[in-house]
């Protein structure tokens, strides 16, 4: 690598893994010792490479469709949720299903079904195509109107306004979603609005950090897959800011003329990047001349969600097994 000016890391603060995250990744793990290879996920189950190539090695076959699964399988539902026809189906065949969708999506999903039952449309504010997207519209058979810019709130066109709310994929861009939802707000005044908002707390959090970070750094680095929406908003809000942001999927992607004239790089992950690959990019990095690395102080997160009935091995071990005396 050429010769460049850097010297020291700041490491955001948190960053990688969430609680929704831990758990799918779990769920699939728990499934492959309980069960055995293969056991079969309905699309990746967090959106990063290296974390799905891992689970391929250990056994997990990734699947876009339910027709590739065999009858009697074993089959997970990815972190983003799936929708009720998808639900349906893999009910109707008989697979032993494994919901590993992250509990902040099917709040939203629990918020839209309530809500259809006293007569509510939806606006959405999403991205068209993105799988957590398809699974909550695809909670109801009409009634959910998706909104990408504040543009496209202009050509929503509800069947009535009185009875319209709106709710969020948990994976955007704060300020993005903020600036929809005065939008939506000034358009429809009665829309109802959810009572927490739907975007997710380590979305929250990554995002704050790194606009803490940027004014602090040269260039912002953000590990994290090219389909990953989280990791994509986190090198937007460095850019937003002014400061030049980049994502990588690996330490390999790094391009030696970004950190030219740069002294301080800011390093952060996305919600479903490992640690490894940060220690990765670390290490990298270090090549270019950087000699220290920071931590900068961050939001603690302290949030964990239990795993399904049926993959909690230690608690049902422990319960079967009799209790040793003395």
């Amino acid at each position: 690598m050429p010769t460049a000016a850097v010297q020291n890391i700041l490491l955001a603060e948190p960053r990688g893994f969430c609680a929704g995250v831990d758990r799918a990744i779990e769920i699939v793990e728990k499934a492959l010792t309980k069960f055995g290879a293969p056991i079969y996920v309905r699309h990746e189950i967090v959106h990063n490479t290296y974390v799905v190539d891992d689970l391929k090695a250990k056994g997990a076959i990734f699947i876009e469709e339910l027709d590739d699964v065999p009858p009697g399988a074993t089959l997970v539902f990815s972190a983003h949720g799936v929708s009720r026809a998808v639900q349906q189906e893999a009910e109707r065949r008989g697979f032993q299903i494994f919901d590993a969708t992250c509990p902040l999506v099917t709040k939203v999903h629990v918020e839209v079904a309530k809500l259809a039952k006293e007569g509510y449309e939806f606006i959405m504010i999403g991205h068209k195509g993105h799988p957590e997207v398809e699974g909550t519209m695809g909670q109801l058979d009409g009634g959910i109107h998706l909104v990408e810019e504040v543009e496209d709130v202009a050509r929503v066109s509800p069947r009535q306004t009185e009875r319209l709310a709106v709710v969020t994929q948990t994976t955007l861009s704060v300020d993005d979603a903020a600036h929809i939802a005065q939008a939506i707000k000034a358009r429809f005044p009665m829309v109802r609005e959810p009572k927490h908002q739907d975007i997710c707390y380590a979305t929250q959090n990554r995002q704050d950090a790194v606009k803490l970070m940027s004014s602090q750094v040269d260039i912002v680095i953000v590990v994290g897959s090219p389909t990953s929406s989280n990791s994509n908003r986190l090198a937007e809000v460095a850019r937003k800011l002014g400061t030049p942001g980049y994502m990588v999927d690996r330490a390999e992607d790094l391009q030696p003329h970004w950190f030219e004239g740069c002294s301080r790089v800011g390093l952060t992950a996305g919600a479903s990047a490992p640690e490894i690959l940060v220690r990765q990019v670390v290490e990298r990095i270090k090549a270019l001349g950087a000699v220290s690395v920071q931590t900068m102080p961050g939001q603690p997160e302290t949030v964990k969600f239990p795993l399904p009935k049926g993959l909690r091995l230690d608690l049902d071990d422990e319960a079967a097994a009799p209790v040793a005396r003395s």
